[in-house]
Parts: C-alpha cells; structure tokens; sequence
C-alpha cells in the first residue's frame, strides 16, 4: 500500500526575487510528487516573485488579505503597528489556510515570513521547518525559532544561531542551497561582446560583475569602491564594474546611492546598473570576476553559481564564504571592507590569462563536485521524515539532478 505523500506549504512575501527564493523554488521543482506535494504561497502577487513563477509555470496560491509582520528595521512604523493591531487576524486566516490546503509541514525561507508564520502553523497543529538564510543573530531565530520550529536548517555553520533561546542540539541541520548543474555553459567572448555592444563601450573592455539584492548587506557601495581602487592603481586598463540586482522592495534605494557614489568617486562611465536579468547564465560568463564584497553573507548562492560557470570569485573572508572558497585555489578571499584588498587578486585574474585559466578550472571542477540538487533534496525530505516521525523507507526521496 502507498504511503499518503507529505504536503509541505511554503509561503512567500513576493515584494522580492533573490538567491534564497531561487535556491526554494529549485527545492519545490524537485520534489518527487508522489511523495511530496508542495503548495506556493504568495502573499504579494503580480510583483517580482509572482512574476517568476508564472515565467517558469510554477503554480502558487495567491492570498492578498494577510497582513505580513516585517522585521525591517527601515519600515515605517505606521505600516509596522498597524499589521501588529491586525495580526490575530492574519494568525486565524493562515490557521484555516492550512487547514483547508491539509499542510503537514510549513517550510519558511525568510525573515517576515518566519515570523508571520511560527505561531498560526504551530497553532494549527502543522509542523515548522524554520530555513534560516540570514544573520546568525537575527532576533527570530534566536527567540522564536526554539520555541515553536520543529527543526532549524541554515545554510552554512556561520548561520548557525548565535545564542538561541532554547538548546536546538537534535533539531538543527546544516545544508548547503541546491544548485543546478549547468547543461551548457554560454561562450564567454561571445556574451561579454554581446554586453560590449548593449553598452555601448569599447570592443577590449572587461568586466568585473555583482550579482544579487542591493542590499546593506552585500555592500554594493563597496563593490563601487573596488572598481575605483582599481582603477586609480590601474588608471589605462579598460574596465567597467556591472551590478546585476535591484534594490530591496522594503529597503534603502541603493541603487540611487551606488549611482551617486560613483559619479563622487569620478567613475560613473565605469558602473552600469543592469537590474534583475534571467536566465542570469550569459551574464555570469560575461564578466572576468565576480566581487562579492558582502558582510556576513550567510553562504551566497551567485559565488557558488559564478564558481561552476567558471568565473573566478573574489570575496570578503567573513560570513560562509570561506566555507565556499579556498583561497588562492578556488578563488581569493580578502579583507573586508577594505575596498583596496580587492585590487591584488583583481590585478592577477585580470593581467595573467594563465592565473584565471587555472582559478577558473580549479573552481569549476570543486563547485561541480560539491554541490548538486539531489544531496540538498534527499537531506530536506530525511527531515520532512523525522519531524513527522515517519520512517526512511516510508517515503523514499527521488530528485531530479
């Protein structure tokens, strides 16, 4: 007899589209359905998420009358406090949303939505698998994750909750994000002359790339001051810096903030902001580096992405890339927030076609072998198994590569 397939719901805010949001749809795509049936929840449709979805055919319910607790510090507090006055309404609409789609398991991916969520799904007797992509002292996921998440997974040990209100030991896991092997990778002289010309710049120039939100976190003020400290060593080399991302729907407008950092710093015809692209592969095999001058980056999913393209990678030594990268092996680590500790490393991938060839190789042939779909989809059904208390055998997991 066939064992009943576990619903897992995952709600999203749907504001925004990132790494973590790539990294969960990739998860949901792979599931073997007659074991797992997800259910994509979107709270904000017809804005950035939704809009990747109904590109990819992924469906998703969408609800439009739950009020989302945001933990943005830079919200405005008249939006923070009435969604708080409204929140036990939202905690009984989300209870019966449950109810009726018969969750088993609520699978959160980010900060609002963990908080909105843990109480109404432990209140509607499902079971809360809390995936933490963020700081390790995040508020949430020091208070309220011990008390009401099943099970905490986080994407690398720095992740790890940093003082948790309760012990977590047997109820925490640490798994990297799923990654899609490239079928092909897109010619590399091909698609930087492709951005050459949609740029408008001369046929020699090369690119050094940011790829992700622009957020306070990444830095992309700090990237901006990379490609100048570059450029002021390097005045003649013919360089621009590309920033592929938008701002957080909630955030700062940073990318106003980049623009105007480098028309002060005189390098405003060296940085070009290119918004969200998809498929981001051309764009990723167009520029020579990849910076990630990021502070406490969990573990960053474009740094691995650019890695099994085989573009090399500069980043900061802080948060989990070090756990992504061996340094002066698979890539170069620097010091943070000093923007002039990117131009060595830069120097070298830029100047010895030999230096890149081998950094490139080195990090494809690592990237490819560490990380895939499967371990990441077995290891997340194994716990959707031991939180519902269901044995192995009971519901083997299948993914797709």
């Amino acid at each position: 007899m066939s064992q009943k397939a576990i619903t897992v719901g995952f709600p999203f805010s749907g504001d925004d589209i990132g790494g973590s949001h790539i990294s969960a749809l990739n998860l949901i795509s792979s599931f073997d359905r007659d074991r797992i049936t997800p259910i994509v929840f979107v709270h904000h449709p017809r804005k950035a998420l939704s809009r990747y979805l109904d590109e990819n055919k992924i469906d998703y319910v969408t609800i439009e009358d739950i009020d989302i607790l945001s933990p943005q510090r830079d919200r405005r507090f008249a939006t923070q406090s009435f969604s708080a006055l409204r929140y036990p309404i939202s905690m009984v609409k989300i209870i019966k949303l449950l109810r009726r789609h018969k969750i088993d398991i609520v699978h959160t991916n980010d900060g609002a939505i963990h908080t909105t969520w843990a109480l109404p799904t432990y209140l509607a007797g499902a079971k809360l698998l809390w995936h933490h992509r963020g700081d390790p002292r995040a508020r949430a996921v020091n208070m309220l994750a011990p008390l009401l998440a099943k099970h905490v997974v986080t994407v690398s040990r720095f992740a790890q909750p940093a003082k948790p209100l309760l012990p977590l030991e047997g109820r925490i896991s640490v798994l990297h994000s799923p990654f899609r092997h490239p079928d092909q990778v897109p010619d590399r002289e091909e698609s930087r002359l492709a951005l050459v010309r949609e740029l408008g710049l001369p046929e020699e120039t090369r690119f050094v790339g940011y790829f992700g939100l622009l957020n306070e976190r990444k830095r992309p003020l700090r990237f901006v001051e990379a490609v100048h400290a570059f450029h002021r060593s390097n005045p003649d080399f013919p360089i621009a810096g590309l920033l592929f991302g938008a701002p957080e729907q909630a955030g700062p407008r940073l990318d106003l903030e980049t623009a105007e950092r480098a028309r002060a710093l005189g390098i405003a015809d060296k940085i070009h902001l290119m918004g969200f692209r998809h498929p981001v592969a051309p764009y990723m095999c167009a520029v020579d580096i990849l910076l990630v001058p990021a502070m406490s980056e969990p573990f960053g999913r474009t740094l691995i992405e650019a890695m099994m393209y085989g573009t090399p990678v500069v980043a900061t030594n802080h948060g989990g890339n070090p756990e992504a990268i061996e340094n002066d092996v698979t890539g170069f680590l620097v010091e943070p927030e000093n923007p002039e500790a990117f131009v060595a490393p830069m120097e070298r991938l830029l100047k010895d076609r030999n230096e890149w060839q081998r950094i490139s190789e080195t990090a494809r042939t690592s990237t490819l072998a560490a990380y895939g779909i499967k371990p990441h989809v077995d290891g997340i059904v194994s716990i959707y198994q031991r939180i519902l208390g269901k044995r192995p055998s009971d519901i083997p997991a299948r993914a797709a590569h």
